[in-house]
């Protein structure tokens, strides 16, 4: 069973939450009525929540920039504390959970500064993830069974001088999808051979072929010319998408010479051979990649 993902599936959202307390309900009365010397309490901390959730990838080294479609600050008031709420809407590869939780702590962060001249005892509780949507934790499974083959073309790994590690990371990868991997196999960058393993799964009905390797340039790079005539309908966007991702990381990816397409019921995707190639690959397309099949097999219009 695997997820088949569409455009519905790649609306993240996250809430998170954080406390305010303060010590006195002179406290509470001075925000509530907007007389706190430093200006009003609640939009001025819900200005720069906003800018906290937009800024989380300058602050947080392991969080990259993405787009955030919606944020949303509110307060809930509740004796001497103050409950904030932040959700957080995007439609990207990844979820906005660290950006929620930051925008929760900069709110606090504000309305701590502006209080704590009137207030010395004022204190920040708790900052949590109250819940989030989308990504893998939220998908449920279609009805849609795949099987998959791994190629591996080098010269040097069906020679036996080099251990397979491409192969053995899209297996690995696959399988956490829930695809079965029918058929893994290494063959050397011989055009014939490499359209002949391709060929084969083909005919064994096998809906998806990934080959590693041999999407270079040089002399010995012949998956892209080997598989090309067996592709009838072309799905240049694919490979596209991926050297794009590659792009952003490093500079050569737009050298890669990967192509896409259906050949008959089968999707053959064409990677590059290095193992970091691999990672961002398999990053860049899956699991939105799967949706093809639920277009192929009518599930989706």
């Amino acid at each position: 069973m695997v997820d088949i993902t569409s455009k519905q599936n790649t609306l993240r959202t996250a809430i998170a939450s954080a406390i305010v307390r303060v010590s006195s309900a002179e406290t509470m009365n001075r925000i509530i009525n907007k007389t706190v010397p430093k200006g009003d309490v609640f939009e001025f901390a819900r200005a720069a929540g906003l800018l906290g959730i937009k800024r989380t990838s300058d602050v947080i080294p392991d969080c990259h920039p993405l787009p955030v479609e919606y944020a949303h600050i509110s307060y809930n008031l509740e004796e001497l504390a103050i409950h904030i709420t932040v959700e957080v809407h995007t439609i990207y590869k990844t979820g906005v959970e660290v950006e929620a939780m930051h925008g929760a702590s900069v709110v606090a962060l504000v309305i701590y500064d502006m209080l704590k001249p009137i207030d010395p005892a004022v204190e920040i509780g708790s900052i949590k993830l109250e819940r989030k949507t989308g990504g893998k934790s939220n998908r449920k499974p279609a009805e849609i069974k795949l099987r998959a083959a791994v190629i591996v073309c080098s010269d040097s790994v069906s020679r036996g001088d080099k251990n397979d590690r491409s192969g053995a990371l899209i297996v690995d990868r696959l399988a956490q999808l829930g695809i079965t991997v029918n058929d893994a196999l290494v063959v050397p960058d011989e055009p014939d051979t490499i359209r002949l393993a391709v060929q084969q799964n083909i005919n064994d009905h096998i809906d998806l072929v990934i080959l590693t390797g041999g999407t270079g340039l040089s002399t010995r790079d012949n998956t892209p010319e080997a598989i090309a005539p067996l592709i009838d309908r072309p799905i240049p966007g694919i490979m596209e998408a991926a050297r794009q991702y590659g792009q952003q990381r490093m500079p050569y990816a737009m050298l890669s010479r990967g192509i896409a397409g259906f050949a008959g019921r089968t999707l053959v995707l064409t990677f590059p051979g290095s193992v970091r190639g691999v990672e961002e690959t398999m990053d860049a397309l899956f699991p939105h990649v799967l949706h093809v099949f639920a277009i192929r097999d009518g599930a989706q219009h």
